[in-house]
């Protein structure tokens, strides 16, 4: 029996794992859905559909800067079981208001002045979510888990968000939006019921008080986590990755719709593609290592992102010289010359940026005391929203002065370049502290 085959039959990591798991699909469907829709149904205009992107991109990761270290004070202080469970409870709630958001704007009534606000409402509702769960799904590992089964869980972890991911985005291009406001509803319930059956996880450390003062106590948290060169360059290599990660995400809607000519459901494959890709890689970069947590393919990887990154964007140019006149359904998007070149360059950068980012979060739980691992965690998440922030900010602004989509890009991939020098100089730190 393999690692991964018998995490997955066991309580201490099956509830975790479907928790997460549908916490990540439900939080695809809903946003996959919002997003479609708004740029599909309702603009119609390129630079305003991908400010809408960058605003609800933006809207969404907001809360990990500014929430994250109350999130990881708590996940430290406080049984990890208990908190999943009370957040789990909460999304009911929230998808109850996102449901109505897109039950209003299917129908049509008051687009502009209050479903799309509601819409927008319920994804920073969401992303307040996902900064309380984010510091646990990683930290309660090596609580539950033996240390040489920390990499493969971690692995599985995000193999199976990324498939959860997958599944709610097939979801969102496919069905129609008033059955996606349904699906929210119902998905969030059995959650709920799942996260219940999550072992305690009490704190592994002295209770400390609570500081409630949001600023004082991100800054405090990132200077107490960051002393450590690897855990330092380890946070500073997700957050740059992330941050191109977001510049796509934001990218890709409008620009299937208007440089490609897709059909929503095309852009939903895309995404598809890109969370098959990231799965690959998970699993990929753990054969590659055979369990053992390092960032030796960090650099490397990430340059084969990029250079994939490049390819994209040639091939999209291409594809502007003869393009379709009308949007394209998935079976005429296949037929259409470049159709496969696009794939496989969506699914490189996606398999590249997978082998990437995975060791790094397994390198942020096992260089750091069982007791900061929440905070570890939680500091990253900091680091990470606020460079996904600026990310979405600089797409936003892009927009706003009417550079095409497609020539955006090349940002993303010259933002490869930096995220491999700094994968190098974690490599040099591990290496420095292995001797």
């Amino acid at each position: 029996m393999t690692t991964s085959t018998h995490l997955l039959s066991r309580r201490r990591f099956l509830p975790l794992f479907c928790t997460q798991f549908l916490n990540a699909f439900n939080d695809n469907l809903y946003k996959t859905a919002m997003v479609l829709f708004v740029v599909y149904a309702v603009y119609n205009d390129e630079n305003a559909e991908g400010t809408f992107s960058a605003v609800a991109s933006g809207l969404f990761i907001f809360p990990f800067f500014i929430l994250s270290a109350l999130a990881g004070q708590l996940a430290d202080m406080r049984d990890k079981a208990m908190i999943i469970r009370r957040v789990k409870l909460c999304e009911i709630g929230l998808m109850l208001i996102g449901a109505a958001g897109l039950y209003l704007a299917w129908k049509g009534i008051a687009v502009h002045t209050f479903a799309i606000p509601l819409l927008l409402l319920a994804l920073f509702l969401t992303g307040v979510q996902s900064t309380f769960l984010g510091p646990i799904k990683y930290a309660i590992l090596p609580q539950h888990l033996r240390r040489e089964e920390v990499l493969a869980g971690t692995g599985l972890i995000e193999a199976g968000t990324y498939v959860a991911i997958l599944m709610g985005t097939i979801l969102a291009g496919w069905i129609p939006v008033e059955w996606a406001a349904g699906g929210i509803i119902v998905t969030s319930v059995i959650g709920y019921l799942t996260s219940r059956q999550v072992p305690s996880a009490p704190p592994v450390a002295k209770i400390e008080k609570l500081d409630w003062h949001i600023l004082r106590a991100s800054i405090e948290l990132i200077r107490n986590t960051m002393h450590d060169k690897q855990i330092f360059y380890a946070i500073l290599s997700i957050s740059f990755f992330w941050t191109i990660g977001a510049v796509l995400f934001i990218q890709f809607p409008p620009l299937a719709k208007n440089t490609l000519m897709a059909s929503k459901e095309v852009a939903s494959l895309f995404l598809v593609i890109f969370s098959i890709g990231v799965a690959l890689g998970s699993i990929s970069v753990n054969a590659l290592l055979k369990g053992k947590v390092s960032a030796r393919y960090a650099p490397s990887s990430v340059i084969v992102m990029g250079m994939f990154v490049v390819a994209f964007y040639t091939v999209c140019r291409l594809w502007q010289a003869d393009q379709p006149t009308e949007l394209l359904n998935v079976s005429e998007f296949i037929a259409w010359p470049l159709a496969v070149a696009i794939m496989l360059c969506l699914l490189g950068i996606a398999v590249a940026g997978g082998m990437f980012v995975v060791p790094l979060y397994a390198f942020l739980t096992t260089r750091c005391s069982p007791d900061q691992a929440s905070r570890t965690i939680a500091a990253n998440n900091i680091v990470n929203s606020g460079a996904m922030v600026v990310g979405s900010l600089v797409a936003m602004a892009m927009n706003m002065i009417g550079v095409a989509v497609a020539e955006q890009l090349l940002l993303s991939a010259a933002m490869c370049l930096f995220s491999a020098w700094l994968g190098k100089r974690l490599h040099r730190a591990e290496i420095e502290h292995a001797h």
